[in-house]
Order: structure tokens, then sequence, then C-alpha cells
């Protein structure tokens, strides 16, 4: 009997390697350098193995797309708390990826006053839960992509994210109030799978290779007193007249660097070797954080930042979802130029999205969209009339969805070279995006601000005009 199998990419990667080839499964390409996402077991040839971003892993399993698969009990837990009934079994400690699940904020936040306590992560149904749990009158849950750790203080009050050890918090100048979940990689099944399927074989031999545990998972009721207290005294901190701006992490960081150095702008340990996450610059009256581009338009609209250095891909996503945001362009930066585009299987006979679609009607079922970009994938399923369809999340690794798990996908692209390795196709373009200075188009009332950030939006534009 064939099963199906979602294998975790990132943190859980090596050591889930390492236990599987222990068991014998005998898999070839599953490593750092891995360069496709499916993958074959030569001991158990009918399985049919896929590599997923850990995140994913959990709902996959639950919706019954895959029988077993491989993630940490923080992303289990993140969907069973909100969907409780959902039909996931946790099947085996594995006994690696060990952390915790901690509630963190800024020491100093015990000294401010206000109503509304936000708590961001990018756990949103565990946010939820444990406001509800705290018994906060006024809350707020700001949903993130990551990099929680630099939004305390101005920010929010409290954040919810992973460390293997309390100490490591410190390093990030905040302090744990509270762990919600002792996390380790799990081996979960699908509940249905479980009862029609012989997994004895399969389960057996990693079983065999993972050492007993010798303690229960607390799945953490003990949320240390004090945090009641915080939550309910903590409020916004004023930044006064200073400008607040926002630079992406990750591979874009050279790109900012140097058109910022173009522009006559200095930003000190940028990109940072230690984890740097509040670098200083040669400009008086700015603060600066690195966070990721996915979250600065919703930070942007909520007054966080007041410039930000992100993509128009997730501009226009963030404009999908909250049409009267006051979230703009400013500046085209004109680099890390990419292409929104629709994807398909190489093995379906189209070139374009109407054959396709003219295709995929005669099956009678609905379409389903993979995507990062939600809102612009549910956009653009309405603007082609695809007639039925369902959009579905991701978090990154679109590619393996196709052809089982999503028929198409909307993706994005620099040359197309990662979409042909996976045995995909383009079938449209939707938009170009290159980076760009985004703000709020709300009235800054401080004069000195205003001048401040004038002058960064000038240079900037002369930087690029120079190029």
């Amino acid at each position: 009997m064939s099963l199906r199998i979602a294998l975790p990419k990132g943190r859980l990667l090596k050591d889930t390697s390492i236990l599987l080839e222990k068991s014998g499964w005998d898999i070839e390409g599953y490593n750092t350098q891995m360069r496709n996402y499916r993958l074959q077991s030569k001991k158990y040839p009918e399985m049919g193995i896929k590599v997923f971003q850990e995140k994913d892993i959990p709902i996959q399993v639950a919706v019954g797309n895959y029988d077993i698969g491989i993630c940490g009990l923080n992303w289990i837990e993140e969907l069973l708390v909100k969907y409780p009934s959902s039909a996931i079994a946790k099947v085996l400690d594995l006994g690696y990826g060990e952390g915790v699940l901690f509630a963190a904020m800024r020491p100093e936040m015990l000294r401010e006053t206000g109503t509304i306590t936000r708590i961001a992560s990018e756990y949103p149904n565990l946010a939820e839960s444990l406001a509800e749990r705290l018994r906060l009158k006024r809350f707020s849950i700001l949903p993130l992509w990551g990099a929680a750790e630099v939004y305390p203080p101005e920010s929010a009050e409290i954040v919810l994210l992973t460390s293997k050890t309390e100490k490591e918090l410190v390093k990030h100048k905040i302090v744990n109030v509270g762990g919600l979940v002792k996390t380790k990689a799990y081996l979960i099944a699908n509940k249905n799978s479980l009862k029609k399927k012989d997994m004895t074989q399969i389960l057996a031999a990693i079983t065999e290779n993972v050492p007993p545990v010798t303690h229960e998972i607390d799945e953490a009721n003990n949320i240390p007193i004090i945090i009641r207290a915080i939550a309910s005294s903590t409020g916004k901190i004023n930044a006064n007249d200073k400008v607040r701006i926002a630079l992406p992490d990750g591979h874009q960081q050279s790109h900012v660097c140097s058109i910022f150095e173009q522009a006559g702008i200095c930003v000190n340990d940028y990109p940072s070797k230690t984890g740097n996450r509040r670098p200083v610059s040669n400009m008086e009256g700015v603060l600066i954080k690195v966070i990721r581009p996915q979250d600065m338009p919703l930070q942007v609209a909520n007054d966080n930042f007041d410039l930000a250095i992100t993509g128009r891909d997730w501009l226009i996503e963030h404009r999908y979802q909250f049409p009267s945001s006051p979230v703009e362009e400013l500046v085209d930066l004109k680099y890390g130029k990419v292409r929104l585009v629709a994807v398909i299987s190489r093995e379906i006979p189209a070139e374009n999205i109407d054959e396709w679609q003219r295709i995929h009607n005669q099956s009678r079922s609905a379409c389903r969209v993979a995507s990062e970009y939600t809102n612009i994938a549910d956009n653009y399923a309405r603007d082609k009339r695809l007639g039925r369809y369902r959009i579905i999340p991701t978090w990154g690794a679109t590619e393996a969805f196709l052809p089982e798990d999503a028929d198409i996908l909307i993706e994005n692209t620099e040359t197309g070279g990662t979409i042909a390795r996976h045995n995909l196709k383009i079938i449209d373009t939707l938009f170009e995006s290159t980076a760009c200075l985004i703000g709020s188009q709300r009235m800054i009332t401080e004069k000195i601000k205003q001048e401040r950030v004038k002058r960064i939006v000038t240079a900037l534009e002369s930087a690029v005009g120079a190029n």
C-alpha cells in the first residue's frame, strides 16, 4: 500500500536525514544541498516523499494530503489550538529539535501604562489563546512571518517566539515571562490513515532508532503570574520625532547597503554577523529595525514604522487584503526585480492560462491555487474566472505542491530556473516587482519628523536617478 510522507526543510532537516538513514529508508538527496522537493526511498519505493516548509506539514497531514510527517510540536500546537478536532495524531517524540516557545518582552515594559496589549508572533493562534487565558480585556494580535524579537518595546508588548534556551533571549534584550510549549521534532500521522493503512513496518523502523523519552512533553499551562500584571499595564511607546525605518533581512541586504551608500547613508552592523536587528546609522533622529519584508506593509499601516523597504509584490498583496490601507509606494528602488507568475506542471499540454483552464474544466473539480501570496492568488482566480477554486496558503517551497496537492501556483521568480528544475512551467505573468520604499499617506504632525522623512526620500530618489 502506498504512503505519502511529508519531510521538513530548514532546522530539522539534518537530524531528520540522520534518523531516516539509521532507519534504513535510503533516501537519496535529502540534505541541505537538495535541489528537488520530490524524493524517493530505495527501501520503500512505493512511498511518495515530498519536502515542505515545517509550518505547512501539520496542515497537509491534517487534511489528509499526507499520511505521516515530521515537524516541531510548536507548529502542531499552533494548528490544534484553533482546530482541536483536526485529524492529526502525535505518534512519536523523535528526541531532537529541542526548544521552547516563549512569551517574552522587554524588561522596561514593566514601567509602561496603557490599555491595549499588542502580541506579535508567527504563532497567531497560540497568541490569541494566551490572551484569552490571561483574560485580557483589550488586545491586538500582530501576525508575523518572523523576527518577532525586534518588535518590543516600540511595536508590541509581548512576543511569542521559539528559542533553544532562555539565555538566547538576552541578546535581543527581551526576557522570558512564560514558557508556552516545550517543543521537539515529532512524527505525526493522519488519524484516518492510521486506521486504514498498514504503517507497522515503517513506524517500527523509526521507533527502533529513537532513544527512549525520559520525560513528558509539557504543553505549558503554567504561565507565570507576572505576565498577567505586565499585560494589564503596558502601552504604546511614543517615538516622538524619530523616524522609524524598517529594513529587510535576508538576501536583499546587500542591495540596500549599496543604494544607501549612493545616497550617503551609512548603516552600521547591517547585515549583522551577530544577528543584531537594531543597526544604527549616521542619520540623526532615526530608529532602524530589521524585519521580514512580508510584514512591512501591515506594520507601516499600523503606524509601527514611518518608512520601510520591501518588494512591490508584498505591497500589492497587502493592498488586495486592505484596499483602504494608507500605505503607498514612495520610491521605486529598481533592484530585486522578479515576476509574479502562474505556474503549472510541465506534463499538462497548456501554454497559457486559457488553454490550462479549458483542460482543467474537464475534471469538474475545484481549482486548487497554492501561494504565499494568498490575496494576490485570490484576486487572480476571480479575475481569470477560474470557477470553483480554493486558496492553499503556503510558507515557502511552493513548488513541492504541484501536481498532487495543487493545480496551479502563484509564485515569484527571477530567472525561472527553479521552476524549470521542478518540472514546472510558467503559463502567465501577473506583474513585475522591484524593491521599493513605502510609507503612509497619513500626515506626520511633527515638523522635525516631516523634514527628516523628506530628506531620506529625496536622498534615495537621487541615488536611484544616478544609476
